[in-house]
C-alpha cells in the first residue's frame, strides 16, 4: 500500500519557469487542434459517421477537436462490452487496480501543464483554475487507490466460537458515467476512477462540451495499464444515447454530475424495471446548488467581500459550489456590497490563455443566452450594481454581474444560473439570514463570516448544506480534507473526495462458516 494521501499542491505562476511551462503547453496544443476522436469501445477505435466540433469557448470559431459521436447502437455495445470485461476485471485483486491509478497519477503530474492546457482550451479556464483542475485530478486517483486498498479487504466483525466469517465488499458490474463539463478532468476522472478501482467497468460518457480533455484522460488511463475493455469512451448527445445507457438492463449503477433537472430525470428512469433486469440499480448524483455567503454584522468585512468575490467569480461563476448569493447583515449591508463592487470592478475578464487573466468565457452559447436572461430579469428584480454587460463577437464572455436589493423570492436569488452572477440580499438580523440561506431546494455549499461563536455554532446546527465554510469561501473543497456533496435536491451527498464514496461502487457481502 502507498503512504498516507497528502494533496498535489498548486503551481506558483509567478515564478518565471512555471509560467513558460505553461505558455509551451499552450502552444504544443495547438498543433492538435482539429484532430478527430473516435469512440473507443473494447479497446477498438469507432469512427462513426457524424463527427461533432469541440470549440474554444474563448474563440468559438476554432475547433479544438472534432468528436465521434454514439448513436443508441454503439451505445448498447458498450454496455454488453463492459459487461463480458467485469467477469474477467472484478476479479483482478484490489491492489493491482490500485496501483493502476498510482501510475496515471504519476504520468498525470508529469503531464499537468499538457492536461491544465486542455482545459484552458475547450473549457475557458483561466491558469490557476484549469491548475486546480488537474491537481484535483491527481487527488482523485491517488485517494480513490488507497480507499480502494482499505476498503477491499476482509472487514472487522464480532467472532463468535464455531464459526468463520468474513466481510468483505465486492463490486457492482456495469457503471454509466455522465461527468459534467466544468471540471471536466477532476470529476470526470474521479467519477471513472472510483467505479473502476473498485471493481466495476464503466461506459463513459462525456460532457458534449468538453470530450477532447476526456479523450485525453482515457489514453492515459489505457497508458498507466487500464486494459482497455474497462471503460468505453463514448461520446454522444444524452438525447441520442441517454436513455439507452441508464435504461439497459445490465446497468447497475449510474453515476452523474450535472443539473438537478436531468439528474432527476435519471433517477426516475433509472428506478423502472427493464426486461432482464436483476437488480436495482443505484444513481450517485451530485445536481448543483443555489450556494449562498452568510456575512454577520461582526464579521471581517474585508475577509468577506474577498470570499464573495472569489466564490462568485472563480471560473466565471460556473462551478456548483459558487456564491449565487451574498445574504448580508442590514447594519453592513452598504459596506459590504460596495467592498464587493470593488473588488469586482477590479477583476481582468479576457482570453483565458493570458497569463493574469481572472475571469474568462462562460462554455457555450447556450449558456450565454441563459445567463443574459437572468441578467434582464436581475435588473427587474434587483438594482444592477456591476456589470451586465456581454459580448459574443469572439467568445461567450459576461461581465461579472452584481444585482443588489434583491428579495430571497426572486428568479435570480432561487435557480441556479451557473454565470457570474451574483444576487446581494439584505437579512434583518443573523436569524434572518440563515432562515433565507436555507429557503431554496439546493444544499450544496454555504458559508458564514462572523466573529461571534454562539453565530457560528448556529450555523452549524441550522444552516442546512452538505458542505458548510466558516470564515473562508465557499469553493475550493480539497479531496481528502472536504470531502464533496451536498442535501436536499443538490444530490444524493456522495461526499466525492471522502472516506465513504467507493461504498457507493460496492456492495457488502458476509460469508459465514461453521467450524
Amino acid at each position: 500500500m502507498m503512504g498516507p494521501f497528502s494533496n498535489e499542491p498548486m503551481t506558483d505562476f509567478s515564478v518565471v519557469d512555471n509560467r513558460r511551462a505553461l505558455e509551451a503547453a499552450l502552444s504544443d496544443i495547438k498543433r492538435q487542434y482539429g484532430n478527430a476522436y473516435p469512440l473507443l469501445i473494447g479497446g477498438r477505435t469507432i469512427t462513426s459517421e457524424s463527427m461533432k466540433p469541440s470549440v474554444n469557448p474563448a474563440r468559438h470559431g476554432e475547433t479544438v477537436g472534432l468528436v465521434a459521436q454514439a448513436d443508441r447502437k454503439r451505445a448498447v455495445e458498450a454496455i454488453d462490452v463492459a459487461a463480458a470485461a467485469f467477469e474477467r476485471w472484478k476479479r483482478v485483486l484490489p491492489s493491482a487496480r490500485a496501483r493502476t491509478l498510482y501510475k496515471a497519477a504519476a504520468l498525470l503530474r508529469l503531464r499537468k501543464h499538457e492536461f491544465s492546457a486542455w482545459l484552458v482550451a475547450e473549457a475557458g479556464k483561466t491558469w490557476v483554475e484549469a491548475d486546480a483542475d488537474t491537481a484535483e485530478a491527481i487527488d482523485f486517483l491517488d485517494y480513490y487507490g488507497r480507499e480502494a486498498e482499505r476498503l477491499c479487504v476482509p472487514q472487522p466483525l464480532v467472532r463468535i466460537a464455531g464459526e468463520d466469517n468474513e466481510w468483505t465488499y465486492v463490486p457492482l458490474g456495469v457503471g454509466v458515467i455522465i461527468p459534467p463539463w466544468n471540471f471536466p478532468l477532476a470529476i470526470m476522472a474521479g467519477m471513472t476512477a472510483a467505479a473502476v478501482v473498485a471493481g466495476n467497468t464503466a461506459v463513459l460518457k462525456p460532457a458534449s462540451a468538453t470530450p477532447v480533455v476526456a479523450a485525453q484522460f482515457v489514453r492515459l488511463l489505457h497508458e498507466a495499464g487500464l486494459p482497455e475493455d474497462v471503460v468505453q469512451f463514448v461520446p454522444g448527445s444524452g438525447g441520442e444515447i441517454g436513455d439507452t445507457l441508464i435504461d439497459h438492463p445490465l446497468t447497475r449503477f449510474v453515476s452523474f454530475t450535472g443539473s438537478m433537472e436531468v439528474g432527476l430525470r435519471i433517477v426516475e428512469r433509472a428506478a423502472r424495471l427493464q426486461q432482464g433486469q436483476r437488480w436495482i440499480k443505484r444513481v450517485i448524483a451530485e445536481l448543483g446548488g443555489k450556494d449562498a455567503i452568510v456575512v454577520d454584522r461582526d464579521a471581517d468585512l474585508v475577509a468577506a467581500a474577498q470570499g464573495i468575490v472569489q466564490s462568485a467569480f472563480g471560473y466565471a461563476g460556473q462551478k456548483c459550489s459558487a456564491c449565487s448569493r451574498a445574504i448580508i447583515h442590514a447594519d453592513v449591508y452598504e459596506e459590504v456590497t460596495e467592498r464587493v463592487a470593488a473588488l469586482t470592478r477590479q477583476l481582468i475578464i479576457g482570453d483565458p490563455s493570458q497569463y493574469g487573466t481572472d475571469v474568462g468565457p462562460v462554455i457555450d452559447r447556450a449558456a450565454y443566452n441563459k445567463i443574459r436572461q437572468y441578467v434582464a430579469a436581475g435588473k427587474r428584480e434587483g438594482r444592477l450594481l456591476v456589470g451586465g454587460g456581454m459580448d459574443d463577437s469572439a467568445g461567450y464572455f459576461v461581465e461579472p454581474t452584481i444585482i443588489a436589493d434583491v428579495e430571497s423570492h426572486a428568479s435570480v436569488a432561487q435557480d441556479e444560473i451557473f454565470g457570474p452572477v451574483l444576487a446581494c440580499i439584505r437579512a434583518d438580523d443573523f436569524g434572518h439570514a440563515l432562515t433565507i440561506a436555507n429557503d431554496t431546494p439546493y444544499g450544496l455549499t454555504g458559508a458564514v463570516y462572523s466573529n461571534r461563536r454562539e453565530r457560528l455554532e448556529l450555523a452549524r446546527d441550522m444552516f442546512h448544506v452538505g458542505n458548510l465554510y466558516f470564515n473562508r469561501k465557499c469553493t475550493g473543497a480539497l479531496v481528502g480534507v472536504h470531502p464533496f456533496g451536498g442535501f436536499n435536491l443538490s444530490g444524493t451527498d456522495s461526499k466525492a473526495g471522502g472516506p465513504d464514496y467507493l461504498l457507493q461502487f460496492m456492495q457488502g457481502k458476509v460469508v459465514s462458516e461453521k467450524m
